[in-house]
């Protein structure tokens, strides 16, 4: 009968690291491990045979045991705490003691997996499975799955954790472009308190909801909600307007949103966004080309529960109809990117200066008509600016000097050769 136990590292670790040697065994223990191919076979090796059979040993002398091995369990879980998943299922199979430490539940309230070769689908079925023995089907103490760059990632992977792990609060599957929206749907459905939620990259996720299954049992007095805060869906490219409205009616706690260079996106989206999502504090829309004046002042409708925004690229942007509406209903804005937007002048960076006073970060790269003047009035208003990119800008050296007397810690990302 198999037992169940320390998955094998050829199903965490991708093929072409089969060279590698295994941790070198301590206390008596023998290695098991298989021939690693690229489709090798999923299993599940046995635990130290000390720790299947216990025999009677005598402890050898403290003065003929290794260093490593006079270190307390303490300091071990410390150590094995930082380790990724791969390295923390080699650490178990050295010897009875490690496989004690390395599978201490208080080292699986999260799973790392990097590597894109990895057979991501079939770490986390055997990894679950390990961490379902004591409640079975269940993983209640796994809280963070983390898998981004997985690219063989898909969405039998993410079937598995929306099973198993009821208690999933953040997850990263960035770059896995296999994953698709109905896997999405099923684990935002599934693990209720989720928050943290990071597709970018994934280019066949074009909306964020519940499946259809969970939404008919839902009462309409609880509104279908999603407990998601942090959104990132960066480079998402089919996301639409119309998925950006679904995503808002469904995550109304969002206070973290990232849609860069999702470039179907129009201002129609974000007017559902503020609509829904009242309590934005951070919002990237960064390359998104369609966005406009009219995009901005829905933006601003936000008022002082905006922290950052970056609508960088967005070369619709003007001062007048779009930063002039910015600045006066958004007075606690810390963080700015209005980068390549070659409409915003210094007329718009007065405007800021004038009612932003507690902006830290500003960065105005690439934009083609700001001048020193600008510049100045915003070094003479707000005191606490701490970083300034005005990279590719023709802004003179007396103009840098400016805001250097009056902020002192403000560090200036430039293109001038001549100032230093």
């Amino acid at each position: 009968m198999r037992t169940l136990s320390t998955p094998s590292p050829a199903l965490i670790l991708p093929p072409s690291s089969s060279h590698l040697p295994l941790p070198a065994q301590a206390n008596g223990s023998s290695t098991s491990s298989s021939s690693i191919t690229g489709e090798t076979v999923a299993m599940v090796h046995a635990p130290p045979a000390g720790l299947i059979r216990p025999r009677a040993r005598l402890r050898p002398p403290k003065d003929q045991q290794a260093p490593v091995d006079l270190l307390p369990d303490h300091a071990f879980l410390q150590i094995f705490a930082h380790l990724p998943t791969n390295q923390l299922c080699r650490c178990a199979r050295v010897c009875r003691r490690w496989y004690n430490l390395a599978w201490d539940p208080r080292l699986w309230r999260s799973i790392r997996l990097t590597g894109d070769l990895l057979h991501a689908d079939r770490a986390l079925r055997v990894l679950t499975r390990r961490l379902c023995q004591d409640t079975p089907n269940v993983c209640l103490m796994l809280e963070a799955v983390a898998a981004s760059g997985c690219r063989r990632l898909t969405d039998r992977g993410l079937h598995t954790v929306a099973q198993c792990c009821p208690e999933l609060r953040r997850l990263e599957v960035a770059g896995c472009y296999n994953v698709s929206n109905m896997a999405v749907f099923e684990v935002v459905s599934r693990c209720p308190n989720l928050e943290h939620l990071d597709v970018s990259g994934c280019s066949k996720v074009t909306c964020i909801s519940l499946t259809r299954d969970v939404s008919l049992k839902l009462l309409p007095v609880h509104g279908q909600q999603i407990s998601i805060r942090y959104l990132d869906m960066t480079d998402c490219f089919a996301l639409e307007d119309e998925g950006l409205h679904t995503i808002a009616a469904h995550c109304t706690q969002l206070t973290h949103l990232y849609l860069r260079r999702c470039i179907r996106l129009t201002d129609e989206g974000l007017r559902y966004l503020v609509i829904y999502c009242p309590s934005v504090r951070e919002l990237s829309v960064s390359d998104c080309r369609f966005v406009s004046d009219f995009g901005l002042r829905e933006i601003a409708k936000l008022e002082g529960r905006l922290r950052y925004l970056s609508v960088a690229h967005c070369g619709r942007i003007t001062d007048t109809r779009g930063l002039e509406h910015l600045a006066k209903n958004c007075p606690k804005l810390k963080s700015l990117d209005i980068g390549k937007c070659p409409l915003v002048s210094d007329a718009g960076l007065e405007l800021l200066a004038l009612n932003c006073f507690n902006l830290k970060r500003l960065s105005l790269k690439s934009c083609e008509s700001i001048t020193g003047r600008g510049l100045q009035v915003v070094a003479a208003n707000c005191f606490d600016l701490q970083l300034l990119n005005v990279q590719d800008c023709d802004v003179p050296q007396e103009a840098l000097r400016f805001v250097k007397r009056h902020c002192k810690r403000c560090v200036i990302e430039h293109t001038n050769p001549a100032f230093f």
